[in-house]
């Protein structure tokens, strides 16, 4: 279990608080897929990817990403807990989609991008990190049904 300071707790909660899941979240996925071009291949239901534009402009990535970041809001609101806030979504990820564990922590670098574009300096290095932190737990958690 992590232990959160009172300090890491509040960065959490005031950058969450500035998060616009319909912004950030489709945004985030997005790069993910323009970045990591092999990410792709989980999505190809998703129709058209074949451009950033095609990409940017889908609305089945867009709407993917708010499900994404609507699904990092659980973990904002159990920090103590956020193994088992994942572990079903941990398993689905395992064992039905069989997605190579390391595309979240590259979706939680694309996120971080994307958080600090938005964010701009109030995105300070100790913000981030904070964040970095939350998200790196996260991601353990995710991949927790791998290993």
């Amino acid at each position: 279990m992590v232990e959160w300071s009172d300090a890491e707790r509040s960065a959490i909660s005031g950058v969450w608080g500035k998060v616009n899941i319909d912004e950030i979240g489709p945004q985030a996925l997005g790069r993910l897929l323009i970045v990591y071009p092999w990410t792709q291949r989980y999505f190809g239901s998703f129709g058209d990817l074949s451009s950033a534009a095609a990409i940017m402009g889908n609305p089945k990535v867009a709407a993917h990403g708010r499900v994404v970041l609507g699904a990092l809001d659980k973990a904002v609101k159990n920090l103590d807990n956020i193994k088992a806030t994942y572990s079903s979504l941990s398993q689905l990820h395992c064992d039905k989609l069989n997605v190579d564990p390391d595309n979240f922590r590259l979706l939680a670098d694309c996120l971080t991008i994307v958080v600090s574009i938005k964010l701009g300096g109030a995105f300070s290095p100790q913000v981030q990190g904070t964040f970095q932190k939350f998200l790196a737990v996260v991601v353990a958690a995710l991949s927790s049904r791998y290993f």
